[in-house]
């Protein structure tokens, strides 16, 4: 019998890996340019996490405040990422964000609108103008309602419920993937021209987390092990305002668009904590009465901004400081009030439940909780990777030819940071570039043959666990890797902890290779989690010795043993790859030198 009678097998000319907004709108172009395109997702359609992103996407359309254009969004954007960002994308991304909200409002988005019609944008943070387009608190929803409900008469073809186990190469060029469904647990081949990676982000390797179950950096490890670059990958931000109370909402994220709308922060002594910490060279004037809307002016600008505002990085020390001090809520976290507004508003209950319906609606149901009458406990969540796959800026080309990547599991865009409402509109707007370029390959370079030795392979490792009457428990080794990121690389590190994280980890990966799973392939959830423990290791292997090796605090990555930014460490990003021996390799690579005319745009709007 031949390997391939193995497999159920379908042919591409783009395969896209992952069906949230990336995903999607990979798909929709490449379509559009006349490729066949196949969507595998590891959920049900619609199910993607994208849903979850609640306060809006940034564009500089000023609607609200016509002084926002491109060159302040770009400005912005490479100030949060540190000037670490790709510049190339950071300038396409503040530029075209306009025009796909636009379209996307074309092929039926419904956005908050201002009372003239326009699309309604609202303050977030680090950006200096109200610039993120939504719909209540329910943005990423609607994105995937429209995408997905464009996407389906674009011709792609979906794959529901599929997990992607490994990429397929003749010489160094990808040549297709491949699978097995998760109910059945049958294989499956998909054969493409060229394969997009929308897979999203990493969280579950950590013991907190916003991010869904799927959650697992299989892009990550899936464009590693095929030989592709990765980059950034110490750079993991923590949301300030995860739920930490009741235990039926941890982890689940309190949209920024809840501080967005004058929601505040206070510890346990009822102080507004975040005045203490707004950055000197924004000191002018602090106007901290309710009337005033308890704002403080941003340096020599006219714009009046809460401090809960300030980018997430800074916001999610100041919670962790007050935590660590004894001035924390009674389960570990502090309090996010966005119900005293009542004080100054006639109907603050009923403008809550219409500006945040998701936020209030949530909370009421899951917890219990209230939002317009009571204070939600909240604290630092692991959110948002900001590092991933090495890629072109403009074509979203990784370092391996026919493998694209897009969305959060593409590094450069948001360098150290991310500025909240830019993942919508990056998804957006280089999702379309990868789904443009992707099918430009596949139209030139046609289909090429997978080599069968490379299936027996795979299928020999993805059933190797089987083969065990006993050995590790993946849950288990799940749970040791999850305590280990969160206790050891999470929002303050150390040398002395990152390097325990590194050997620990090195540890579970001596180990992993023993797990034993019981029965057999159809519904078997501890093969599912063997298998995304294999990308999850990957992954926090790259995320610690990244790390290790920026010895400053930059952005998101934040070292308790070196407190300060160097100079130094505004001029390299760190590019893991996998070595020649199996071995993870890390090095410096220059930053990508930005043109002067952005650099102009920088010094005229700091």
């Amino acid at each position: 019998m031949s390997v391939y009678d193995l497999f159920q097998i379908y042919e591409h000319d783009v395969l896209v890996i992952g069906a949230g907004g990336a995903g999607l709108r990979a798909a929709i172009e490449a379509s559009n340019r006349g490729a066949r395109v196949g969507v595998v997702c590891k959920s049900l359609l619609g199910k993607a996490h994208t849903v979850m992103a609640e306060g809006g996407m940034a564009a500089a359309m000023g609607t609200v405040d016509d002084r926002d254009n491109w060159e302040v969004h770009f400005a912005d954007t490479m100030r949060g990422g540190q000037y670490v960002n790709n510049p190339v994308m950071a300038e396409l991304h503040a530029k075209e964000s306009p025009e796909r909200v636009r379209e996307l409002e074309a092929w039926g988005a419904v956005f908050d609108r201002t009372r003239d019609g326009r699309i309604l944008q609202r303050n977030f943070g680090g950006h200096r103008y109200p610039r993120l387009a939504h719909v209540g608190d329910r943005t990423g929803l609607e994105l995937i309602r429209t995408l997905q409900d464009h996407g389906v008469h674009c011709g792609m073809q979906v794959y529901m419920e599929m997990t992607v186990v490994s990429l397929l190469k003749s010489g160094e060029r990808v040549v297709g993937a491949v699978g097995y469904d998760r109910e059945r647990g049958r294989f499956h081949l998909w054969k493409a021209g060229a394969v997009v990676l929308a897979t999203g982000g990493v969280g579950k390797s950590y013991r907190i987390t916003s991010n869904s179950w799927e959650g697992t950096g299989d892009g990550h490890s899936l464009a590693y092990h095929a030989g592709a670059e990765l980059r950034d990958m110490e750079f993991v931000q923590f949301h300030p305002t995860g739920m930490v109370w009741p235990p039926s909402v941890r982890g689940i994220l309190v949209t920024e668009g809840v501080r967005g709308e004058g929601g505040i922060l206070l510890n346990s002594e009822g102080r507004r904590f975040m005045f203490d910490d707004i950055p000197e060279n924004y000191r002018q004037q602090v106007a901290a009465t309710p009337e005033e809307g308890w704002r403080y002016v941003c340096g020599d600008r006219d714009a009046l901004r809460p401090p809960e505002l300030l980018t997430r990085d800074h916001v999610a020390r100041c919670i962790n400081r007050e935590i660590k001090a004894g001035r924390g809520s009674p389960h570990g976290g502090v309090y996010l009030d966005i119900a005293w507004i009542r004080e100054n508003m006639a109907n603050a209950p009923g403008h809550i439940r219409k500006k945040l319906p998701s936020m209030y609606h949530q909370f009421k149901e899951l917890a219990g909780v209230d939002i317009t009458a009571e204070r939600m406990e909240v604290g630092p969540t692991t959110h948002y990777m900001m590092g991933g796959v090495a890629v072109d800026g403009e074509t979203q080309s990784s370092t391996v030819p026919g493998l694209y990547a897009a969305g959060e599991v593409a590094a450069g865009l948001h360098g150290a940071n991310r500025l909240g409402g830019n993942s919508l509109s990056d998804l957006l707007v280089f999702g379309k570039r990868a789904g443009e370029y992707a099918a430009a390959f596949a139209t030139e370079h046609g289909h090429k043959e997978p080599d069968a030795a490379q299936l027996e392979d795979i299928v020999r490792d993805i059933e190797r666990p089987f083969a065990r009457a006993s050995g590790e428990n993946a849950f288990s080794l799940h749970h040791e890797l999850q305590d280990v990121m969160q206790d050891r690389v999470g929002i303050v590190r150390t040398q002395g902890e990152m390097e325990e994280a590194v050997a620990k980890i090195a540890e579970l990966k001596q180990r992993y290779a023993d797990v034993a799973v019981a029965g057999h392939r159809e519904f078997n959830s501890g093969w599912h989690t063997a298998l995304d423990l294999h990308c999850m290791l990957t992954v926090s292997e790259a995320i610690a010795l990244s790390a290790l090796a920026r010895q400053e605090s930059r952005g998101a990555h934040f070292r308790e043993d070196c407190p300060e930014k160097t100079a130094e460490g505004a001029t390299y990003n760190l590019v893991v790859r996998k070595g020649d021996d199996g071995a993870m390799q890390i090095r410096r690579e220059p930053v990508l030198e930005m043109r002067e005319a952005l650099r102009e745009i920088i010094e005229r709007n700091r």
